[in-house]
């Protein structure tokens, strides 16, 4: 297929454009590299793989490229709260308002296939797992833009959208500031951290496993089309302090204290049931230790370390 990629330089690209190249589709990037990164070097070597330096917002640039495409995959999105918070207008006009732009542009017959958050559901029910059919009640301007966005992909009928649990694991644009990523870094560079609202669960799933399900997608488009999936690893819904302990599996020497200083602003306190997804015969690779191994090798590499000497 030949597939447009959005924000296809980010995290979550720069492991999913590789593989959808090594499976044999055509894709383009649409991408402004605010960060700078060069996470896509490996690609430039295929054909079918090209690279557009723009806006998501610029709307002559996605119809041409629209034109040329059989799949969109919108990653374009500023991801997380705080971000969001810092800046509400490109929030909006990049999380929400640039896939309404995707889905009034695509033709009926260009499929969509589109990361959300499982944020969206807010804070659930105690010991009740959060279905694809269970009220969403997004708490901040991410999760609001995030579910709005979902609700016009929906809305058209060749379309996928998957929820994602909290993602980690090595990225070659990477992130640290990802909760499993950011504790695994504090526990190899400073051996310990301060967790707040310990007791707060939630769900999560590796970067690899995330790439995958794209290409599951794909696979099976026609049983999947029209409806949200939840991703996410079943048997790690977990507290921070229970995802505390698993790293401390790892890192022998990590300490980790609660204290009440901070405050999650999506209040993501629920456990996630994935089962509509396994029953499109999806199986993750992935499981948390296995992550956590992973990223303890990356930390040896990477350290967030700029403005020092060491």
């Amino acid at each position: 297929m030949r597939i447009l990629v959005t924000g296809g330089a980010g995290y979550l690209g720069s492991v999913l454009v590789p593989k959808l190249l090594a499976a044999g589709h055509g894709v383009t990037v649409l991408d402004n590299f605010m960060f700078g990164q060069s996470s896509l070097a490996e690609c430039c070597g295929y054909d079918g793989f090209d690279v557009v330096r723009a806006d998501c917002r610029d709307e002559l640039t996605v119809r041409r490229l629209l034109a040329a495409a059989d799949a969109v995959i919108p990653l374009a999105a500023l991801v997380g709260a705080p971000l969001c918070k810092l800046d509400p207008i490109g929030a909006r006009t990049i999380n929400q308002e640039a896939v309404e732009m995707i889905c009034r542009l695509a033709s009926r017959e260009q499929w969509i296939l589109m990361p959300v958050t499982n944020s969206g559901y807010g804070i659930g029910e105690k010991g009740k797992h959060c279905t694809e059919d269970s009220p969403l009640k997004p708490i901040s301007l991410y999760g609001i833009t995030k579910v709005e966005a979902e609700r016009a992909v929906l809305q058209r009928e060749n379309s996928v959208t998957f929820r994602l649990a909290t993602v980690f694991g090595m990225s070659s644009r990477m992130r640290i500031d990802l909760l499993v990523n950011d504790f695994v870094h504090r526990a190899v560079t400073d051996r310990a951290v301060v967790v707040f609202e310990g007791h707060f669960k939630r769900n999560y799933i590796h970067i690899q496993d995330v790439a995958r399900v794209f290409l599951h997608a794909l696979e099976h488009f026609g049983a999947m089309k029209s409806r949200p999936y939840n991703v996410g690893l079943d048997d790690a819904n977990l507290t921070k302090i229970e995802l505390c302990q698993v790293i401390q599996r790892h890192v022998p020497e990590f300490i980790y204290v609660e204290a009440p200083i901070g405050e999650d602003p999506d209040k993501r306190d629920y456990i996630v049931s994935n089962a509509r997804l396994a029953g499109t015969g999806f199986r993750t690779e992935w499981d948390l230790d296995r992550g956590i191994r992973e990223l303890i090798k990356g930390y040896r590499m990477l350290r967030n370390s700029r403005y020092s000497n060491v």
